[in-house]
């Protein structure tokens, strides 16, 4: 696997001009190739290899294809990268997952399909056989070509060989033409050219040149098994409303408002939100003020303000469609939480402030939201200065804690993010976040994943409106809401939730088209 170096302007023009996408018809099957019309040596001397320095000695690197269409499929993918590592594969990195309609035999349930990178010392061969055992295991049984399968696992590169025989074949036949292939593998290797002597076009050339589909591929976020999955590329998706509940003394707007004695008066104004015409879908529960300055309590004392809500909700048939988001920053409050019946982990920190948290969310295998902040909240509004931008230096810095989280073992898939507006920025960075949104979320590295925005009632509103309370924000929010959007949020966090449900339904009605 190589991947292309960076090319200057006027090179890459020309790249595009000589990459061609003819098709051969050979025994009634259609190979997809690229055309080529530099000799390869000058093209390869722009290339370097990913292998030379980052492969372990003895080791090498695999790319395989992920995909299920029975029971659980996110599950049984999840369950497959498990075994995976169980049996001694190391899973560097998964790409999002994309729900595809079945090919070839089209009367089957539509398909998750995915992709990851390993690290393993087996041979192709050895490789092979220990997938099959994986499949097999995990109650795959093949009962017809191209039909319904619990677990799909394809070994589609394996370093730069060439592998054909009567059991295998690397790279992966028809892979090029497949977009629900060659889609995953861009989110690993959009840069890298197929090893093979006739192609000098990247992954990501060619993808863009396979016919555009009319029912285009989106990535699938897993948000609870209460809620649909996000579909964060799909342009009519609708934008999801979080409510904030902050069982705290000392919220910034809110401290205080809500008795952690005992919740069951607090489930009536919780059920007053999901019953309204235009509904939340995910609730964010707090027990320990982010605000700069706010006294930290000990875990326990958070634990003892959050739980007895949790598990109030969660006995209760009427909150069976949302989602529970825990917004916490330390790992042993995320575990009780999820443990309790939260969903989804929201840490400001994206794992800044507690080194177990992003290995504690891979082993509960919740979905989470990585936030941009710098510092603490004590230390953060210092933090200010973006020499580059706050769009470059907000994107770097996010593209850092997603490659934290890969290390850690959470799954693309697994992953949304957050600009982080009010934490490590001034009034001006703010604004340009909001006017940019669209901006960041095509960052380089970042492109594909989920955002969450969340300006309720933040202090530059304040500064701008001259509104002082910060429980009379509300006009100044809903424009914030509004530009998120615009820009591309699928989840807004918000206090004032009838006011901002109303935002989004019209936002939604005038950009999600």
């Amino acid at each position: 696997m190589k991947e292309v170096a960076p090319l200057p302007e006027v090179s890459q023009t020309k790249r595009e001009a000589v990459v061609e996408r003819p098709k051969k018809t050979l025994d009634n099957d259609y190979v997809t190739f690229c055309s080529v019309l530099l000799e390869r040596d000058q093209y390869e001397q722009s290339q370097r290899s990913l292998l030379s320095s980052d492969v372990r000695k003895g080791q090498h690197r695999a790319c395989l294809a992920l995909g299920s269409n029975l029971g659980n499929r996110v599950e049984m993918i999840e369950s497959a990268l498990r075994e995976m590592g169980d049996r001694g594969l190391t899973v560097l990195r998964s790409s999002a997952l994309y729900e595809t309609k079945p090919m070839y035999l089209e009367n089957q349930e539509s398909f998750i399909n995915g992709a990851c990178e390993v690290e393993t010392s087996l041979s192709p061969m050895e490789l092979l056989d220990q997938l099959k055992l994986i499949e097999n295991g995990l109650g795959r049984v093949k009962t017809i070509e191209n039909g319904p399968r619990t677990i799909d696992l394809d070994i589609l590169l394996y370093d730069d060989q060439l592998v054909e025989n009567s059991r295998l074949s690397i790279p992966h036949k028809r892979m090029l033409e497949r977009e629900f292939v060659l889609r995953p593998l861009c989110d690993l290797i959009p840069n890298f050219i197929p090893p093979t002597q006739d192609s000098i076009a990247t992954y990501q050339d060619v993808l863009e040149k396979l016919p555009k589909s009319t029912d285009p591929l989106s990535a699938f976020t897993p948000l609870s098994d209460h809620l649909p999955p996000l579909r964060n590329q799909s342009r009519t998706r609708p934008t999801h409303l979080m409510a904030i509940l902050n069982l705290t003394p000392d919220s910034f707007s809110d401290g205080g408002l809500h008795s952690t004695a005992g919740p069951i008066p607090l489930l009536d104004i919780l059920r007053s939100y999901t019953t309204q015409q235009h509904p939340i879908t995910i609730l964010d529960i707090g027990g320990q003020s982010t605000r700069p300055h706010a006294p930290q309590v000990s875990p326990d004392e958070e634990l003892s303000r959050i739980l007895p809500t949790i598990k109030a909700i969660r006995s209760d048939p009427s909150f069976q469609t949302i989602a529970i988001s825990i917004d916490t920053y330390r790992a042993s409050v995320a575990a009780e939480a999820v443990k309790a019946g939260a969903d989804i982990v929201n840490d400001v920190s994206a794992g800044q402030l507690d080194p177990d948290m992003l290995p504690t969310i891979a082993r509960l295998g919740c979905t989470c939201i990585l936030m941009h902040m710098r510092g603490t909240p004590e230390t953060m509004n210092t933090l200010t200065s973006y020499p580059d931008g706050v769009i470059k230096g907000v994107g770097n810095e996010l593209l850092e804690r997603v490659r934290d989280a890969e290390k850690a073992g959470i799954r693309r898939w697994r992953m949304i993010l957050d600009p982080g507006i009010g934490f490590a920025k001034k009034q001006a960075q703010n604004l340009e976040l909001l006017r940019r949104f669209s901006e960041l979320r095509d960052f380089d590295g970042l492109r594909g994943f989920p955002w969450v925005v969340g300006a309720s009632r933040k202090g530059f509103i304040g500064k701008i409106t001259g509104v002082q309370d910060a429980k009379e924000r509300t006009w100044g929010t809903a424009t914030t809401i509004a530009a998120a959007v615009q820009g591309g949020a699928d989840i807004v966090r918000v206090h004032d939730v009838r006011e901002m449900g109303e935002v989004v339904a019209m936002a939604d009605a005038i950009w999600r088209v």
